[in-house]
């Protein structure tokens, strides 16, 4: 069987349940007796076995199956959770990283057996298995015997099945009608490895021959695999019993159906109004059903419903479909290279029915109407390309643990904003500067216990990490309540390097010595360790953030904690600019940026140690003659007034003078490529709508 057509969807899925078990180990440490945990960590790692073992991957599948008797045999009670059995898993999560990352180079897992993780997890099964076997069923902490009444191991669990007023109309009417109503329970074998493609092998062999009404759990827990080894059903056929047994037990891999007729009035199935919980989840099977794949072949849980469930009686509540669909991203960023050249296109529409000096009113209508759409389409593929940003920070809390492990100091990270929105390319990139940061906190930042101690702080140190949307930016703040930046040791170490003078030292600002942190190279850890201090990070977090159009800005005050502070654009593709000339020349500024545009006279300039600056309102603001920082030669007459677009960055404010001012305009922001990018004022170009080129200033660098 060629698997190798579904490679994608395996690393995409194999990275979703990765995370899922790191984030569920976490809080299993927190909270060892948490049944739910439990069980949802036995569901992923049962789930990675099954897929590994569907794309051929044994050294994976078989790490994961040990992963899973280890916890086949807590949710058992036999194991209790200790703290050297969760760095054990956590070792075991990196290994299947290992793997992962292995499969997504060289599409092999690479020849680590990881015998070592082997042993550790059997000495646990050993260790607190007492005479149980260390891979017991899953199915008996889920189903025990007792519970059974009929004595066989699936026991009659349909009864268990809630059937609300409506449920009980429908099998009323069906029984009416001289239809049979049944109750199935159906299990899997435990060696089965995609039980879901079983579910839904069994559901297409009974639908033949009648209508599956209730499923106990949910057609969509059973189309995520959230089950164990058994399923019940509900179901309305002409067949009798037997035959429907029959259906069920023809797929492979099926170990026993149990059933029985069911009378709707009788206790057999309870009278009282179904839980609001069941029946919101309950819906015809229909929805469970995947596209049209052969489902032994697909690697996970057969994929979202093809068929949609209306077509039947809609007897069972509001059914509930799937409905996202996974997207390469290369698609989504041609979508958007179209939606560019659309707008590029109205623009030159606009630009040329202005020069033709007509006014026809349809034509006007038209064009208008053409604005509109495109904006709409625009915001549409935008929202299309956000993601939040919680699929870059989930990773974060387990590797402060390990900072925290690794640096012996308490520590704990708390995270606000994780739903905050960003676009795709941005979240992909923004995970490196903030790992950095978050390093660079604990290392750094936090002192250790003892010095909190004798400072009066609380021996745990606390990380935050916090994510928010600003107007068109998105704000990211990582602070600690550490020691703080001692601006001293920067400069001293700064001296030390060569990069200032002594003299240049004493005339530094606190900011202008912080700054000298993002210097290339430069560092002021005392000892050298995997975690910082080799002089890579902050220049790389600088150059990485500025690279996405965004700026990194930072606060900090001695014994108390720094805050340093992340802003990004919300898009990077399509933007609204202040369009101005300069000399002959046209330049577009980000509408983000700017605060207020105004009319100064020659006479309001004054100097401020030899530069030019305003007073605007309170406040003294530097002005910037744009014609003199390009090179371009002003139309202005010096006596006119100027005109002035203050501009902001963090706290900052400056005024760009420029000659003219054209207008508003939604612009397409489009590279330079690498061969013009060291003029760092220049963030890209656009084409205008009479073809003419015109370059973007980026306010940030220039103030």
């Amino acid at each position: 069987m060629d698997v190798s057509q579904y490679l994608e969807i395996f690393l995409d899925e194999t990275s979703e349940h990765l995370q899922n078990l790191n984030t569920q180990i976490l809080a299993l440490e927190q909270e060892p007796g948490n049944m739910d945990t439990i069980n949802e960590i036995f569901r992923a790692a049962h789930s990675l076995k099954g897929m590994a073992g569907t794309m051929g991957y044994k050294r994976m599948q078989n790490l994961t199956h040990d992963m899973e008797n280890v916890f086949s045999e807590v949710r058992n009670g036999n194991i209790s959770v200790k703290a050297g059995m969760i760095d054990v898993l956590f070792q075991c999560l990196d290994a299947l990283e290992e793997y992962t990352t292995n499969i997504r180079e060289n599409a092999d897992e690479g020849t680590n057996d990881n015998e070592p993780l082997i042993k550790q997890l059997n000495d646990i099964l050993n260790g607190g298995e007492g005479e149980e076997s260390g891979a017991a069923a899953p199915a008996e902490a889920a189903a025990p015997a007792a519970a059974a009444p009929t004595g066989s191991s699936g026991g009659r669990k349909w009864l268990d099945i809630k059937l609300g007023d409506s449920e009980r109309s429908v099998l009323k009417g069906a029984i009416e009608e001289g239809k049979k109503v049944y109750g199935l329970t159906v299990k899997v074998q435990e060696s089965c490895i995609l039980k879901a493609a079983r579910a839904f092998l069994v559901f297409k062999a009974i639908e033949e021959i009648g209508e599956i009404i209730l499923s106990n759990p949910s057609a969509q827990d059973i189309e995520d695999e959230k089950f164990d080894l058994d399923f019940s059903l509900i179901v309305i056929s002409d067949a009798e019993l037997d035959q429907v047994i029959a259906a069920a037990k023809s797929v492979s891999e099926i170990e026993e159906v149990t059933g029985d007729a069911v009378d709707p009035d009788s206790s057999a199935a309870p009278k009282e109004e179904a839980e609001p919980a069941k029946t919101e989840e309950a819906k015809p099977a229909e929805a469970a059903k995947p596209e049209a794949k052969p489902a032994p072949a697909a690697p996970a849980a057969p994929a979202a419903s093809g068929k949609k469930a209306e077509e039947k009686k809609p007897t069972a509540g509001k059914p509930v479909v799937n409905r996202t669909v996974r997207v390469d991203i290369e698609k989504l960023d041609t979508l958007m290279n179209l939606v560019s050249e659309l707008i590029i296109a109205k623009n030159s529409l606009v630009s040329a029915s202005a020069a033709s000096g007509t006014s026809n009113t349809a034509v006007n209508e038209q064009i208008e109407y053409l604005e509109s759409v495109t904006t709409s389409l625009h915001e549409s593929v935008m929202k299309v390309r956000m993601v939040p940003i919680e699929s870059t920070v989930s990773k974060f809390p387990r590797m402060v643990r390990d900072l925290q492990k690794k640096l012996g100091k308490k520590m704990e990270l708390y995270m606000t904003g994780e739903e905050t929105e960003l676009d795709r390319t941005v979240v992909d990139e923004i995970g490196d500067p903030l790992m950095h940061l978050l390093r660079n906190s604990a290392d750094h930042g936090l002192e250790s216990a003892e010095v909190r101690r004798e400072r009066g702080k609380p021996e745990v140190g606390s990380i935050f990490l916090d994510a928010y949307q600003d107007g068109n930016n998105v704000v990211i703040e990582v602070r600690d309540d550490g020691n703080g930046i001692d601006t001293k040791a920067v400069r001293d170490k700064a001296i030390e390097r060569g990069i200032i003078t002594p003299e240049q030292a004493e005339n530094m600002s606190e900011k202008d010595s912080i700054d000298l942190l993002f210097h290339a190279g430069f560092s002021t850890a005392k000892v050298v360790s995997d975690v910082s201090g080799r002089g890579v990070g902050l220049d790389v977090v600088k150059s990485k953030i500025e690279a996405l159009s965004g700026e990194v800005e930072v606060k900090s005050k001695l014994g108390e904690g720094s805050s340093w502070i992340i802003r990004l654009p919300l898009t990077l593709a399509i933007i609204q600019a202040l369009m101005v000339d300069i000399g002959n020349e046209k330049y577009a500024i980000s509408l983000g940026s700017i605060q207020t545009i105004e009319d100064i006279a020659p006479s309001d300039v004054k100097f401020v140690q030899a530069k030019e600056v305003i007073q605007l309102r309170d406040l003294v603001i530097p002005l910037i003659r744009l014609n003199e920082i390009l090179d371009v030669e002003s139309k202005k007459d010096p006596n006119d007034n100027l005109v002035v677009v203050v501009v902001k960055k963090g706290d900052k404010q400056a005024g760009l003078v420029v000659d003219e001012l054209i207008g508003q305009q939604e612009i397409v922001i489009k590279s330079l490529g690498k061969y013009i990018n060291k003029c760092k004022i220049i963030s890209g170009a656009t084409v205008l709508g009479d073809g003419e080129v015109a370059l973007i200033l980026d306010a940030n660098t220039l103030i």
